[in-house]
């Protein structure tokens, strides 16, 4: 066994500075994609934001204005997408097309009448946990998490938020109960729904991740995840023509959107023996993500296919 003090190994942090456009107060949280870490904060009428000490990888920003509704957008932090001093500048042109309106706003402000009985405790409970997950601190978010169910059985968000730490663990059984749970108490959320949906491709249960994904897609037609989603299930199936309608709708959406619709698009091409379409796909994938590990390999498998 390594000594304890080799077992750490150092990780370049890096800030983010960031505005959306048009600007508009409102509040913005981020996401990474690989582990458990949120964070979030609030904008003045310019539409700006920051985070500092992140991890290098993929983030999901959410932005919610609250006349338009949510958006959300993929980026990467990294240093693909960095300068010297470790610092990635993003600005997010929003179309009023990303915007979630109608089933953000019902939900903000329709409250489901089991939510309306969630404890003060529990919902102190949650806050707790998004605290923790802001100082990359999972187990102790878990910890709080439970408590939240155990109080309020029926508490939604701390059931998709338990789901989605058990994913990022690769967890994927404890990830779907949880899912599970969170839609048994609301069947309408919609966030436990396209999740649920995500988990059951990776356990390879795809009609049941058919159902869930096509829910999700008719739900929100314009989410770039639940598109990308259902395009993998189709892809799994040997539905080609329809994995490749859904993985371009995802990348209209969200061209550098984390499930990486691009891989599957170029694997469907060189099942077609169209090399050059793949190559294509391929380079528009490391043009939105420059930091991906193979990205050498991949280099050389473009210039391969351009040659064919």
């Amino acid at each position: 066994m390594l000594p304890l003090l080799l077992a750490f190994v150092a990780v370049d942090l890096y800030d983010l500075s960031g505005q959306f456009t048009p600007p508009a107060r409102a509040a913005v949280s981020i996401d990474r994609v690989e582990s458990p870490y949120s964070n979030s904060t609030l904008t003045f009428d310019d539409g700006r934001f920051a985070f500092k000490k992140l991890e290098p990888g993929a983030y999901t920003v959410s932005v919610y204005v609250p006349s338009r509704g949510e958006a959300r957008k993929t980026i990467e932090v990294g240093p693909g997408t960095a300068d010297e001093h470790h610092r990635v500048a993003v600005t997010l042109d929003l179309k009023e097309s990303d915007f979630v309106f109608g089933d953000v706003m019902r939900r903000r402000h329709s409250v489901n009448v089991k939510q309306l009985a969630i404890p003060d405790a529990a919902k102190r409970a949650y806050e707790d946990a998004q605290r923790d997950l802001a100082k990359n601190d999972p187990e102790a978010a878990i910890a709080h998490l439970n408590r939240a169910v155990e109080l309020a059985p029926e508490f939604v968000s701390a059931w998709n938020n338990l789901g989605t730490i058990a994913y990022k663990q690769r967890d994927l059984d404890r990830a779907e109960a949880c899912f599970r749970r969170a839609l048994d108490a609301d069947e309408t959320a919609f966030e436990p729904l396209v999740n649920l949906g995500g988990v059951l491709v990776n356990l390879h249960k795809l009609q049941e991740a058919w159902k869930y994904n096509v829910q999700a897609v008719l739900a929100r037609p314009n989410d770039p995840l639940a598109n990308s989603q259902l395009g993998m299930t189709y892809f799994e199936l040997g539905a080609l023509p329809l994995a490749e309608k859904h993985f371009r709708k995802a990348l209209e959406i969200d061209p550098g959107h984390f499930s990486q619709p691009q891989r599957f698009l170029a694997e469907i091409h060189l099942r077609r023996k169209d090399y050059k379409a793949a190559a294509a796909d391929l380079e528009d994938f490391l043009k939105y993500h420059p930091d991906w590990p193979q990205a050498t390999a991949m280099r050389q498998k473009i210039a391969e296919w351009r040659g064919q």
